[in-house]
């Protein structure tokens, strides 16, 4: 990868595309971020403009440029472009911003559809050699208790990696899937793993490493009036040997939580609701835990108070996620480093939930090199 055109001023300049929720939530990150500014909205929906233009407002910042398209901005060209609209739509307006020369964030996932994946991470691969930067948001990457587990695995200190656990719990209502005609579709938006289980899919992914074979299955027993799955559970071996298992649902009343667990011969970690709930690394030398008290729990050695499970809440977490990865990639641009999380790192993690659903509709395990080289790009999800 080439590096980056650094951007020479400060605050960035960046154009929302998509006002809706996660538009919203997008706009007032950028907003109380120093090194940026938002520059533009766009969203055909008039209503949908006014309403980040009330946020803008709220949060203190100057009334900005709108439009319906991105062709309708100005000074696009050399700008960030956050592309926040329905998944369905993502690659497409990604592209048509690194067609402006724009540098380009797209909020998860990549997209809903692998082959638009593949082709559009072509496409951003040919952009990044010529200096563009294109980033995917992950913002549970950059969490303090995902870092300090990353580290841990990467220093070796949890000895070989055996297992990993993904697991969020959720719930959605029909007026949440009611309140927007692209939610719980395959053509928009997808279920329970690729719209809300995706971020602790891609971090098993990202802790486990390169997946081998997948295996699983989805249904809707919960929400039968979704064309997509509101529960689905996956197992897959990775190439390191380890054994990783997926859980995700949308139709868990009240909504409980999501958790990450890692474990090695040499140490384990456990996230909860994106906090640090259990830290060990041994000391290079194994011992009988069933008869002594000797895996203490390091967390609090790791991460702050704030980041533990059960700790004062910091203030504006919510916002926290998505500030931490804009730092990421505020960084990249100036400096002309890659961002933290590629285009490639995306869809590599698109792959694994596509391999879910190809897995589920097959009724039998599916390799994921043959998923990730689109052998099964054909295979239209279906629910059992």
């Amino acid at each position: 990868m080439s590096e980056v055109t650094p951007i020479p001023v400060t605050p960035i300049p960046v154009t929302i595309v998509g006002c809706g929720v996660i538009g919203k939530h997008h706009a007032r990150v950028l907003t109380r971020h120093p090194r940026f500014v938002v520059a533009g909205l766009v969203d055909p929906d008039p209503g949908a403009l006014a309403a980040a233009t009330e946020v803008l407002s709220a949060e203190g910042a100057s009334a900005v440029p709108t439009g319906a398209t991105l062709a309708d901005m100005p000074a696009v060209d050399g700008g960030l472009v956050a592309v926040a609209t329905p998944s369905g739509l993502h690659t497409e307006h990604a592209t048509a911003a690194l067609d402006l020369g724009a540098h380009v964030v797209i909020e998860k996932p990549l997209d809903v559809d692998l082959a638009a994946g593949r082709t559009f991470a072509e496409r951003a691969a040919a952009a990044a050699r010529d200096a563009r930067m294109i980033s995917v948001i992950s913002q549970h990457r950059f969490d303090p208790a995902s870092v300090a587990i990353k580290k841990a695995i990467d220093a070796g200190r949890f000895g070989p990696i055996v297992s990993g656990q993904a697991a969020t719990t959720w719930w959605r209502s029909p007026e949440y899937y009611a309140s927007g005609g692209w939610r719980g579709t395959w053509a928009m938006d997808g279920g329970a793993v690729l719209n809300q289980g995706v971020h602790t899919v891609d971090l098993m992914r990202w802790l486990l490493g390169v997946p081998i074979t997948v295996s699983a299955v989805a249904r809707h027993h919960g929400h039968p009036f979704l064309e997509v799955e509101d529960t689905a559970a996956a197992w897959a071996e990775f190439d390191n040997g380890a054994i990783g298992t997926v859980f995700a649902t949308s139709a868990a009343y009240p909504g409980l939580t999501t958790r990450v667990t890692v474990a090695g011969t040499g140490g384990s970690a456990i996230v909860e609701n994106d906090r640090l709930s259990y830290f060990h690394a041994g000391a290079g030398a194994s011992v009988d835990t069933t008869r002594t008290d000797a895996s203490p729990n390091q967390a609090s050695e790791v991460v702050p108070p704030e980041h533990l499970a059960g700790g004062p809440s910091a203030p504006d977490a919510f916002l926290a996620g998505h500030t931490r990865q804009y730092d990421d990639i505020a960084d990249a641009l100036t400096t002309g480093r890659a961002p933290g999380v590629t285009v490639e790192e995306a869809f590599r993690s698109l792959a694994l939930v596509r391999a879910i659903y190809i897995s589920s509709t097959l009724g039998k395990p599916v390799g994921f090199a043959d998923v990730l080289g689109g052998e099964y790009d054909s295979v239209v999800p279906a629910l059992g």
